[in-house]
């Protein structure tokens, strides 16, 4: 199989159009904006004969396991400091008939105490919850239940760049038989013995300057 993007290049950097957070634009408003939370354009060809449904996750494996230092003013999250994965989108059940998922039609804004999981935009699959429900567990603000597609928000005071993989799976089995809100753990249990094959591209994103900067070469 092959996974495409109009959104970005393979191994290049995602645009704040489709993450959910930006860089502020004056130092007064703090480190960070909210962003447009767009869900990137995605295609995918090359799905084996009997192919019975497709399935989505994209995680981010460059999450902080400690975050006693994220966000922290006079603090650097160190490059050395173990990463563990984060999720930021969990889509199973999508039909076979379904190659495409268009820029901006799953997620096309931020959403205070998230999107409810359950079915898809436009019927294509079942959302579940992605990691950003346990990250805004005690925030009164943002707390609720975070399914379907939000986009990068990485600790601004990260000094490691962060790494999207955005991976499409070919099932042989219609349903995982999942509901209610089901994780990226969960969707990758119930793939077990039933994936086909399966394509990943990967971006990346950062709000830290100091990386953005060694990256254009600043």
């Amino acid at each position: 199989m092959e996974l495409r993007s109009e959104s970005f290049q393979a191994g290049g950097p995602i645009s704040g159009e489709f993450a959910f957070c930006v860089p502020a634009e004056r130092p007064e408003d703090g480190h960070l904006s909210m962003a447009p939370n767009r869900n990137p354009q995605l295609s995918w060809t090359g799905a084996p004969a009997g192919t019975k449904s497709f399935a989505i996750i994209c995680r981010d494996p460059d999450a902080p396991a400690v975050a006693d230092d994220v966000n922290k003013e006079g603090k650097m999250v160190s490059f050395r400091v173990p990463r563990v994965d984060f999720s930021h989108w969990v889509l199973i059940d999508i039909p076979p008939s379904t190659t495409e998922i268009p820029a901006g039609s799953h997620s096309d804004s931020v959403t205070p105490r998230g999107k409810a999981p359950g079915a898809a935009p436009n019927d294509q699959g079942l959302q579940g919850v992605n990691d950003y429900t346990g990250w805004f567990e005690n925030d009164d603000d943002m707390k609720g239940e975070y399914a379907g597609y939000d986009g990068p928000c990485p600790p601004w005071n990260d000094e490691r760049l962060h790494h999207y993989h955005f991976a499409v799976y070919a099932l042989d089995v219609e349903s995982l038989g999942l509901s209610g809100s089901f994780d990226a753990t969960q969707a990758l249990q119930a793939m077990e013995g039933h994936v086909l094959d399966w394509a990943e591209l990967v971006g990346t994103y950062t709000l830290n300057p100091k990386v953005a900067g060694a990256m254009s070469g600043e």
